[in-house]
């Protein structure tokens, strides 16, 4: 997703301008503002499996625990939710029934890992023990990300040669034909329905990245199709029409088909981060660069205003004051322009979050002068639309690249934050905590409850929460301050209270849609054990 997108920036946004003046005397005092103050943020990371060779060098159990560390770091530095690609390039990172395994995870495109495992599931039972969010990142048309890739003989491209295109040597789903449509529903279909994902995600690609001198050839799919659609293929922007129809009809049905197997799960794109610039739209931002629109012929707006997809992540990964593209203006535009209906989060770039250039000083760190991350976050916090981050990449905060776990967890994540509830989709919380009770032993307090059974998955309880408050504190959760858990049964240790003291229990439901039920209040006074 990202590497690509990177290549084309430099290619057609040129380089990054210095930072402003303003922007830089700024860095200090807005840093102390970039904390979340809230209740509920999405806090997403993205792990890129494409291009990797990390997993195919491990065996599975190595790879399980490899997995296990990085889903404990991201917890742990305060992350909610993990966008984990399965299907990089027409294959899977879990036992599909379309789709071969892919080479990305054992070398080789079609063998299977031995002993025989399946990371997607894996990944989502981290995930959910640790109450974050599982998305499951797919690559809609992309088959290949090199020509020269040896496809598996039970690759669909063996099957089905005709429904691809080649293109600057990488191969495509043709998205003009309604067979491509329906091999990708399917796809999308066997994951919500065999497994317990929270959401289905695509990146920036739909139509590739236009290259100079390249044609992508699907003349024969418009001449076939576009009058079915009621295009008039006269017209000087028939095919352009034609080509955003064929990926509107994808999102629109997509959307349907999982909706229908589980209402509660969501779907998300993250577009690239330029809808259209004011130059080609009067309606665009002003900015001047690739165009999710007439480029990638995505028009993410209309999904958004549509009610075809639940959240949007724009990739605005250039700095602030960048000439061509500049980071202020286009999470304005973003904010402005997105319907409340739709999630918004902003998609933020580690490496591109430095002052200057990574080249620029020996050690360049997030938390000394090489800083735009408070600036950046305190710009999507104050427009009053952006619920949330999603940063690029994982493996940078594993390897804490440039202090940044360090500046996240002391300066942005200073407060839990649950993640946003999609009440669009259902707004009825679940139903009230009941029968609180608590047993002390060794110095440890252990609390129950019950709730009531319920046959609606939506509605069933899938995790938690626990606020604590000493006597003295008003017990209201209206943020995450008193929060000092979370745990998927009807049960918490508290170990960290002290005797004597009295404390009182605030405990609340979570549903699938993220919607919190309201709290079942207890308290209880503890004492020292008479001699």
């Amino acid at each position: 997703m990202k590497k690509i997108t990177l290549f084309f920036l430099a290619l057609v946004l040129v380089a990054a301008m210095p930072l402003n003046l303003d922007a830089k005397k700024k860095s200090k005092k807005e840093k102390e503002t970039a904390v979340f103050d809230g209740k509920a943020e999405f806090r997403g990371a993205w792990i890129q499996t494409a291009w990797q060779d990390r997993y195919q060098r491990m065996t599975p159990d190595q790879c399980k625990a490899y997995l296990t560390s990085l889903v404990d770091m991201l917890h742990q530095t305060g992350f909610n939710a993990v966008i984990f690609q399965v299907r990089p390039e027409g294959d899977a990172f879990y036992q599909s029934h379309y789709e071969p395994w892919s080479r990305f995870l054992t070398g080789k495109q079609g063998k299977a890992p031995v002993p025989l495992w399946d990371p997607m599931d894996y990944m989502i039972k981290l995930c959910h023990d640790r109450q974050m969010e599982f998305h499951a990142w797919i690559n809609p048309y992309r088959v290949s990300t090199s020509k020269s890739l040896t496809m598996d003989r039970q690759h669909i491209y063996r099957q089905h040669p005709e429904w691809f295109v080649e293109y600057d040597n990488k191969l495509y789903f043709n998205p003009g034909l309604p067979e491509s449509r329906a091999f990708i529903r399917s796809v999308v279909k066997d994951i919500v329905s065999r497994y317990d994902v929270d959401a289905i995600h695509m990146d920036d690609y739909f139509y590739p990245y236009p290259v100079a001198g390249k044609v992508f050839d699907d003349q024969r799919a418009f001449q076939t199709y576009a009058p079915e659609l009621g295009i008039d293929t006269t017209q000087p922007d028939a095919l352009s029409n034609f080509r955003r129809r064929n990926v509107d009809i994808l999102i629109k049905t997509v959307n349907e088909d999982i909706k229908f197997l589980k209402p509660w799960v969501r779907f998300g794109i993250s577009p690239f981060g330029i809808y259209r610039n004011k130059g080609s739209w009067e309606g665009g931002s002003e900015t001047g660069g690739t165009q999710c629109y007439d480029d990638l012929y995505a028009d993410v707006l209309l999904w958004a205003r549509s009610g075809w997809v639940d959240y949007l992540i724009p990739q605005v990964y250039w700095e602030i004051g960048h000439r061509l593209a500049d980071y202020s203006t286009l999470v304005k535009w973003w904010s402005d322009n997105v319907p409340a209906s739709c999630h918004l989060y902003i998609g933020q770039s580690i490496e591109r979050s430095l002052d200057g250039a990574a080249s620029s000083a020996n050690t360049p760190s997030l938390s000394q002068s090489h800083n735009q991350f408070a600036n950046k976050l305190s710009l999507a916090y104050s427009s009053g639309k952006v619920r949330g981050n999603c940063y690029w990449y994982a493996y940078q905060i594993e390897d804490n690249q440039f202090g940044v776990r360090d500046y996240l967890c002391q300066s942005v994540f200073v407060n839990k934050a649950l993640l946003p509830a999609y009440a669009n989709l259902d707004k009825k919380a679940p139903g009230k905590v009941k029968k609180i009770d608590a047993t002390l032993a060794n110095h440890q307090l252990t609390l129950t409850w019950t709730v009531d059974e319920t046959d609606d998955y939506a509605q069933r309880p899938h995790y938690f929460n626990v606020y604590r408050f000493v006597k003295g504190e008003k017990a209201k959760v209206k943020d995450c301050s008193h929060l000092i858990g979370q745990t998927n049964e009807p049960c918490f240790v508290d170990a960290t209270i002290e005797i004597p003291q009295t404390y009182t229990y605030v405990i609340t439901a979570v549903d699938a849609f993220n919607n919190e039920g309201s709290g079942a209040k207890k308290a209880f006074k503890l004492k020292r054990s008479k001699k």
